[in-house]
């Protein structure tokens, strides 16, 4: 089931991350300023001003690939497309379980790309998609425990210009499928309590503002995904704060834990307040 109509929300504003709010305190310093090595990644000038932000007077651990393990290529095939995942260590539960990750990419011109708040139905907190890489950069999965703790996973990605590739698609034919959502569950037939592993793809171009349009040469307003919201027989699983760092065509592998047949729901907002929304029903035992 599929709701293909765009519509305005006027009655409920999306909520701007921390991280968009960023910008604005000048974190959009000019590349050069930047550490472009991966040399020492706490004395990165861009991540020192992410750290006083978000996390002023907390202590991170660099014991993040124990909690949630940030794997990225070393070097980006593609800086437009790079694939990225995010993998917890243990499974959630009411002893332990992994509230919110921050995704970090330092030399981005909005370093925050995301933040995902999971719960326990998430199962597992993990996600798989694919971002954009503006300049040689540390990437930080920076996640928190239901103990308040945070920890750092961190990588160094040789990658660039991926904010200002073109699309791949004509402006024209990503207008045409504005908003349209595939969903399936991965898993087959997974035990109830179980996680299942699902795929999510949105049609949206994704446009950073950064890219240039080759037939008219003016850059291409950005109009982005900024909210994913994704709930199961009427719990929520996880939700996703993200800007134009994620790849055009947003896709993300996810775990969700069906307890007996119900509805996975998708609801997706973007920067200009249009609203879509995406259901599938699914039921573990396959009946």
């Amino acid at each position: 089931m599929q709701n293909k109509t765009m519509a305005h929300h006027p009655t409920r504003p999306i909520n701007r991350r921390q991280g968009l709010a960023l910008l604005a305190g000048g974190l959009a310093a000019p590349a050069w300023a930047q550490l472009k090595t991966g040399e020492n990644p706490d004395a990165s000038p861009r991540w020192l001003q992410v750290r006083n932000t978000l996390f002023a007077g907390r202590d991170i651990a660099n014991d993040g690939d124990n909690v949630v393990r940030l794997d990225v290529p070393k070097r980006a095939a593609d800086a437009g497309q790079m694939p990225l995942a995010l993998r917890a260590q243990f499974d959630q539960s009411d002893a332990r379980r992994i509230q919110r990750v921050w995704l970090v990419i330092d030399n981005n011109p909005s370093p925050v790309g995301a933040v995902f708040s999971f719960t326990r139905d998430s199962g597992r907190a993990e996600i798989e998609t694919r971002v954009r890489v503006d300049e040689y950069s540390h990437v930080r999965a920076i996640s928190e425990t239901s103990d308040g703790r945070l920890h750092a996973s961190t990588r160094f990605v040789k990658a660039s210009g991926g904010c200002s590739a073109p699309p791949g698609n004509d402006a024209a034919a990503a207008q045409a499928m504005l908003g349209r959502m595939q969903l399936r569950v991965l898993t087959d037939h997974p035990a109830p309590g179980q996680p299942a592993l699902a795929q999510l793809a949105i049609s949206h171009p994704n446009d950073s503002g950064f890219a240039m349009d080759q037939l008219t040469r003016q850059f291409t307003p950005p109009h982005f995904v900024r909210r994913i919201e994704v709930q199961y027989a009427g719990q929520p699983v996880f939700s996703a704060e993200v800007d134009f760092s994620v790849s055009e065509n947003p896709n993300l592998r996810f775990f969700f834990v069906p307890r007996g047949a119900g509805e996975l729901k998708v609801v997706v907002v973007d920067s200009k307040d249009l609203q879509f929304t995406h259901a599938l029903a699914f039921s573990p035992d396959g009946a």
